[in-house]
């Protein structure tokens, strides 16, 4: 029995290819339509986003290579695509989302001639000097906008503690019923000098956490997690995408409420995975995150 796959890329050619039962695959153009491809990892998903670990329709996967690492979340958020492209394709508000990671603790938009960056400084999970973080210039770009897709790429050359070639992209497309549907990508690249500086942090402070993938099973029948790099790189996506909704879902409150209801949402969405991500109580991360703010509002 031979099936066909009918596809049409964004050029308008039409690839008929023939399938027989040695499971030949339909590779993808570079042409391809981008918002076709993204609805069509949605339709792969469906089960997956329909039941899983997260009690929410989402789906995480992470990827160690010897020299990169990476997180990629696919989720349905109940908002209509045109107030997701409405908030996120704006580079001030990427900032009002990256302030939110515990890890943030300065993010400013910077337009010039040359394009947009964004400089955004990484620091401790605790208040600090702005001249003790180390800062990290994005660059920012639309890479597609469409009334029914967006992709935003932010990408970041060097990176502290051996750590560099830092990505971060949002793609978006709109589904029915007034939902969207995300895919965000998080990677960055480590030499040796990083992989020691994170196995040092890993074997100390670091020592017990994980991340969301499922690897075993305990002796007491509770799931076993991956933990290691993988787990870091894996915390890490979850939080940033945890800040995406966060600042999608408080769009609608008054200007002034907005950072306080973000930051509250936030920090009870990490709750909800409280074995990943718990740091610390709200009132510090509260405390913490008005300061930044204020901060970032006023530096320059």
């Amino acid at each position: 029995m031979y099936k066909y796959l009918w596809k049409i890329s964004s050029s308008g050619l039409r690839c008929l290819l023939l399938v027989g039962a040695a499971g030949v695959a339909c590779a993808a153009t570079p042409d391809s339509d981008p918002a076709a491809t993204l609805r069509a990892k949605h339709a792969s998903l469906e089960e997956q986003l329909r039941e899983n670990q997260f009690k929410r329709p989402l789906v995480l996967d992470s990827a160690e290579t010897p020299n990169r690492l990476k997180g990629d979340i696919f989720a349905i958020v109940d908002y209509p695509f045109g107030a997701v492209s409405a908030g996120l394709n704006n580079p001030n508000h990427w900032c009002d989302v990256l302030v939110l990671h515990l890890n943030t603790k300065y993010c400013r938009a910077k337009v010039r001639p040359s394009g947009t960056t964004l400089n955004v400084n990484i620091g401790k999970k605790t208040q600090e000097e702005l001249a003790d973080a180390p800062r990290l210039e994005f660059n920012y770009r639309v890479a597609a906008a469409t009334p029914e897709y967006f992709e935003i790429m932010l990408h970041a050359k060097d990176g502290p503690m051996g750590t560099s070639g830092y990505r971060i992209s949002l793609e978006a497309v709109a589904l029915p019923n007034a939902k969207t549907f995300l895919h965000l990508t998080y990677s960055y690249a480590v030499n040796f000098s990083g992989r020691i500086a994170m196995q040092s942090y890993l074997g100390t402070i670091g020592s017990g956490k994980v991340g969301f993938s499922v690897i075993g099973t305990q002796a007491d029948g509770q799931p076993a997690y991956i933990g290691g790099v993988r787990g870091l790189m894996e915390r890490n996506t979850m939080r940033y995408y945890l800040a995406i909704d966060a600042f999608l879902g408080a769009a609608g409150a008054a200007p002034a409420a907005r950072s306080e209801k973000r930051m509250q949402s936030w920090f009870t969405a990490t709750e909800r995975y409280s074995r990943q991500l718990h740091e610390m109580d709200r009132a510090p991360y509260v405390e913490m995150k008005r300061a930044e703010y204020i901060r970032q509002q006023n530096a320059h």
